[in-house]
């Protein structure tokens, strides 16, 4: 097999671009914190997964230049496109070594010499805290601030990394960098006013979930996904029926007039979120308990946190009024923020969502 030849990022400042088809085969977060123009973007994994696939998206006519973050990957796809006839060049040490030798595009020091005239960034500490704890903190924070102005989070959950990424192109603010460093992901975003409330109020990206399921798990599932859309700007509609509406019961015992098939439905379901049951390894009551300490020593919100951060950041809570009639529960027996609805209710809010969720 032939040798790779290799490209510098000194060679790289001063190629002529349009001599190369450049392939960069870093994922979407990568992409988003340093991009190329004119590149060819096929994720390294989807190309070494089925490489016949993209084939057709890769043109012969040009030699081709693979980009990776560090010229590893790139040198794996680069051999392959070797072997399938192409004439494949690899960046030595990836854009990690345009960024050291800054080589990135005029446009892209334009923009970094811009961000040095920014006032100080105000710092988010989200570190120890899971999703969608580290998100939601910079969604309010941006709120707060100006266009143009910035945030700096730290957070050690690795999934933040891929979250702030996908968040920031949502919402069209701007990821201006994000590092790991000892454990410690990094972030610093700008606000873009028209972008953050232009994509919030659009039509077509609302969320509702139609939460039918009455155990623990589901029920914390649905509120880390509905406080995560909320902290993206989406309009998020939570519609509670049958058993699921046994979540939204006040703990306490609420004195309302019942006949005797609605009394014995209230003494058999549970009343309200801390007496929810796991959809496995129940354990006559004892799985709940351990979940909840486990989820407390690993520092994640509790269902009751998470239902009151969802209430408190505009997440539209709807119980099923013809499934309370049926189970025999009262309005009064609800937590404050409950609003009554019907089908009709649920199908206007589906009308303006791209996705409907049932749990």
């Amino acid at each position: 097999m032939a040798e790779i030849k290799t490209i510098t990022a000194e060679e790289f400042k001063n190629l002529k671009k349009s001599d190369y088809t450049i392939l960069d085969v870093r994922d979407e977060a990568e992409i988003i914190v340093h991009p190329l123009a004119g590149t060819v973007n096929i994720p390294f994994t989807s190309l070494l997964k089925n490489l016949s696939a993209h084939i057709a998206d890769i043109p012969k006519e040009k030699p081709v230049l693979v980009v990776c973050r560090t010229g590893d990957t790139s040198e794996q796809i680069a051999e392959l496109l070797l072997e399938h006839g192409y004439s494949a060049f690899n960046l030595a040490g990836g854009t990690k070594s345009l960024e050291e030798a800054q080589s990135f595009p005029a446009a892209q020091n334009a923009h970094a010499e811009s961000n040095a005239e920014k006032s100080e960034p105000l710092f988010i500490d989200a570190k120890g805290l899971k999703c969608p704890g580290p998100i939601v903190k910079v969604s309010d924070a941006l709120k707060t601030l100006e266009d143009g102005e910035q945030v700096r989070v730290q957070a050690t959950e690795d999934a933040f990394a891929s979250d702030i990424a996908v968040w920031c192109q949502r919402t069209r603010n701007v990821l201006e960098k994000l590092e790991i460093k000892d454990g410690v992901i990094e972030a610093l975003v700008t606000k873009k006013e028209a972008h953050f409330t232009t994509v919030a109020g659009s039509g077509g990206n609302d969320k509702t979930f139609v939460i039918f399921s009455g155990d623990l798990d589901k029920a914390l599932a649905a509120f880390i996904m509905a406080n995560g859309a909320a902290a993206m700007g989406r309009k998020v509609t939570l519609f509670f029926t049958f058993w699921g509406l046994n979540i939204l019961r006040k703990a306490k015992k609420v004195r309302v007039r019942k006949n005797l098939i609605e009394k014995m439905f209230g003494f058999m379901m549970p009343r309200g979120s801390k007496k929810l049951g796991l959809s496995r390894m129940n354990m006559g009551g004892m799985g709940p308990k351990m979940i909840r300490w486990v989820m407390k020593n690993k520092s994640v919100s509790s269902l009751e946190e998470l239902m009151q951060s969802a209430i408190d950041h505009g997440v539209k809570i709807v119980a099923c009024q013809m499934s309370m009639d049926i189970m025999g529960i009262r309005k009064e027996e609800f937590i404050d923020g409950v609003e009554l609805g019907g089908v009709a209710t649920f199908l206007g809010s589906c009308e303006t969502s791209d996705a409907t969720l049932f749990i």
